[in-house]
């Protein structure tokens, strides 16, 4: 609740004038039934057709009144309830873009997707609904039953009977509300996640004829999606056939009484009729208050999921200080401190252990090359260098400064990255390669050429061509030339290539080896693959098995010294040393 009030503190001023319209509005429409009251006992007898005129005009007057500081009041709070919303959803995704890895493989993101979405459109409801009813539906109760308290006193009393049960079906309800709404908003990510997994995996899923199968996977999340939101919707909408049971009952009850007190001749037909209104309203007021209480038992979840988020504390960001800083942690002014160096480097996700011990210095202009087989620890070492993770024990230094200290935005600033699942999104070659940074055309142009992307020129908009979502339409080699485009465009200091060459033929991938050499020979670079010839030209070389460094050196001495390193050597290369 504090969060929301957070956010809805600069909306005060606004929300307090808003409510006063409100209030002056409802205020008004609680005098038209005392008029009717009073036209039909008062003015109708006397047959006076310029006072009934007058009365009635003012009752039109007051109607006219009272719709009108409505919608004026509702349009308020609707824009009130926009803007905060859009604050909570744009820092939302502000958080979300910098959480740690760890927190975001806890949550999920098909949980993230749905709080920034359905969640924060459930909060908009409530804090509409808030200003629209929680002002209204109040004064129209409390404001009726004082009214016809004062009109007559056994009617209100055989009328008030009933709100103590009404109360009391509310507040039960409502309390188990919000953990059901919960329940509901968890199976709904479930939903959104199994939806991801199928649009990211539809060609893989139709080339095993899988699609049967992933419908009963959806039909199943599905089920337990309707199952939860059958279950909190029947407890809440109990609500409502619960307070109109009471209502009518104290309805007919006041409509017995009344008519044997008109009988009686200790009432008259006006207020009798002021007083069905009366009850009319304080019906309508306590079904808006159960309307009011639904709607806040889900905004209220969805509110509590997004405070989860947004109370975490991101500690792997390190952001600018005002500190002078050298302009790259990547060029160091003395050549003998690695540019980047690993000591002792440990890491695990929960009880599995990733990385063992891991250590080893890399200098500038030198290459790095990894290799070893599916789940080594490879694209960890990686995120770990990006410190996309932080390791459990041991250092990651950069030019001899502890990557910790440095702050996030200067550490990948000048950092090219190409991972194994990298995307392109739907927009022109040019905005995919440049990628927000404004890099200028001749830049790109050179990224494109060393990149060996030469298909761009042949295409009749050259760079201005557009993609299709995840670049569909280009093939798997194009897409991973355009990508490593991408990462030389900024002209980075330390370039990491994540088995970025899977797709390419040997005669590209070593012209591409060969321009990287000649032309970023200044650059650090670090290369996983798959292939020997990928790395084999690689100033130091780690063969990585199950987390463990089981070989370093460069090519000629790993064939001399590791077994496993020299068979996939023979394999792949049929034994060749570097000077075959």
């Amino acid at each position: 609740m504090k969060k929301l009030l957070y956010y809805l503190s600069p909306h005060y001023p606004r929300m307090a004038v808003g409510l006063f319209i409100k209030t002056v509005g409802t205020v008004v429409e609680l005098f038209i039934p005392w008029i009717l009251g009073y036209i039909v006992d008062s003015v109708l007898p006397t047959k006076n057709r310029t006072a009934i005129y007058l009365w009635g005009g003012a009752m039109l007057l007051l109607a006219a009144v009272a719709v009108s500081f409505n919608i004026i009041a509702n349009r308020m709070a609707s824009a009130v309830a926009r803007e905060a919303t859009r604050k909570i959803r744009h820092d939302l995704f502000a958080k979300i873009s910098y959480l740690d890895a760890a927190d975001v493989d806890r949550l999920s993101i098909s949980s993230l997707e749905s709080r920034l979405t359905g969640d924060t459109y459930n909060v908009n409801h409530m804090i509409g609904m808030i200003q629209r009813l929680g002002v209204r539906a109040p004064i129209l109760l409390l404001g009726g039953i004082t009214v016809t308290f004062l009109q007559d006193v056994r009617l209100t009393l055989v009328m008030v009977a009933t709100l103590p049960f009404i109360a009391l079906s509310v507040f039960i309800i409502s309390k188990k509300g919000i953990p059901l709404f919960t329940e509901q908003q968890r199976a709904v990510d479930g939903i959104t996640r199994v939806v991801r997994e199928n649009a990211s995996g539809v060609r893989i899923i139709k080339a095993l004829g899988k699609s049967d199968y992933e419908k009963e996977r959806f039909d199943g999340v599905n089920a337990d999606a309707i199952r939860r939101e059958k279950k909190a919707g029947l407890t809440m909408s109990a609500t409502n056939p619960l307070i109109t049971l009471f209502l009518n009952a104290g309805l007919a009850a006041v409509i017995v009484v009344g008519a044997h007190l008109v009988d009686g001749g200790l009432s008259d037909v006006g207020k009798i009729m002021a007083f069905l209104s009366y009850f009319t309203m304080i019906s309508n007021a306590l079904l808006a208050v159960s309307r009011m209480f639904t709607m806040l038992s889900k905004g209220m979840a969805g509110m509590g999921r997004i405070s989860e988020v947004l109370d975490m504390d991101p500690t792997l960001y390190v952001p600018e200080t005002d500190e002078g800083a050298p302009p790259s942690p990547f060029r160091p002014d003395d050549r003998s401190v690695p540019v980047v160096e690993f000591r002792n480097v440990t890491f695990s996700f929960g009880e599995r252990v990733v990385l063992k011990d891991i250590s080893f210095a890399l200098y500038r202009g030198q290459t790095l090359g990894m290799i070893g087989a599916t789940g080594s620890g490879k694209s960890t070492i990686i995120a770990l260098l990006l410190r996309i993770y932080a390791p459990d024990s041991g250092e990651i230094l950069l030019s001899g400064t502890p990557i910790e200290k440095i702050p996030t935005p200067r550490l990948r600033e000048k950092i090219g990255v190409v991972f194994q699942n990298d995307f392109l999104f739907a927009d022109t070659i040019r905005e995919n390669a440049s990628f927000g940074r404004d890099v200028p055309a001749d830049k790109l142009a050179a990224a494109y050429a060393n990149a060996q992307a030469e298909y761009i020129a042949h295409y009749p908009e050259g760079d201005e061509h557009l993609l299709e979502i995840k670049g569909a339409n280009l093939s798997g080699g194009q897409k991973q030339r355009l990508l490593i485009a991408r990462a030389l465009a900024g002209q980075p200091d330390l370039l990491i290539l994540d088995d970025s060459s899977s797709a390419l033929d040997y005669k590209t991938d070593a012209r591409l080896r060969a321009t990287l050499r000649r032309e970023y020979g200044s650059t650090t670079t670090v290369l996983v693959a798959q292939r020997i010839s990928s790395i084999a030209h690689a100033d130091l070389i780690l063969m990585l098995d199950a987390g463990e460094i089981i070989g370093r050196g460069d090519h000629d001495h790993l064939l001399r010294t590791c077994a496993p390193y020299k068979e996939i050597a023979d394999t792949q290369m049929g034994g060749m040393t570097l000077a075959e």
